[in-house]
């Protein structure tokens, strides 16, 4: 089985991507959705952050907002968070990949927005970054609710720049057109794959 490790700086359009890879046959975790619900009523980030974090937690979830009016700007806080939420993913990660081996499945996906950050890029065979011209992702960003030129400036900040990550990719898929077109380079990446392989 090929892992498939996709990545990209916010805005560039790789939850769609992540997407249009399942509905071609290759099957996405997404590391966003896992920590919503470790952080959801019952999840189980939900007693280890409240602990680390005295007041973030309400009604038996984590306040997300709260949360990140914590840790924005701190590295400190930001580290203690990621080794509580960090090995829950991976956890979760893991099974995922167990299942669909199971399953039988050629080519899944990781979806991992910080991959290169968080070292995630050694345990992927492959890696696939999303990409789109700046405009594009800061016209994508911008049309968020609550975001503003500060925090897209600290979002930014916290990422490898996106031609960094392009040069470490193994393949660029480029969302600045169609979705056809990114369609078209799913597709085409899952090709060469499966000739490798």
């Amino acid at each position: 089985m090929i892992v498939i490790g996709l990545t990209g700086s916010i805005g560039m359009g790789k939850s769609t991507v992540a997407q249009m890879f399942a509905e071609e046959g290759a099957p996405a975790f997404n590391s966003d959705d896992v920590v919503h619900d470790l952080y959801a009523r019952g999840g189980a980030a939900v007693g280890p952050v409240e602990a680390a974090f005295p007041g973030v937690g309400k009604d038996g979830a984590i306040d997300r907002q709260a949360l990140s009016a914590r840790v924005v700007d701190n590295a400190e806080a930001i580290k203690k968070l990621e080794s509580i939420v960090h090995p829950l993913v991976r956890q979760a990660q893991t099974e995922f990949l167990e299942e669909q081996r199971g399953a039988g499945i050629v080519a899944v996906v990781l979806d991992i927005p910080l991959l290169f950050e968080s070292g995630g890029a050694e345990r992927v065979d492959k890696i696939v970054v999303v990409s789109a011209p700046a405009d594009v992702q800061k016209t994508r960003v911008m049309s968020r609710p609550g975001m503003t030129e500060e925090k897209f400036a600290y979002l930014l900040s916290r990422q490898m720049p996106d031609a960094e990550k392009r040069a470490r990719a193994d393949f660029v898929i480029d969302t600045g057109g169609a979705f056809d077109a990114t369609r078209a380079q799913v597709r085409a990446v899952l090709d060469a794959l499966r000739e490798q392989s």
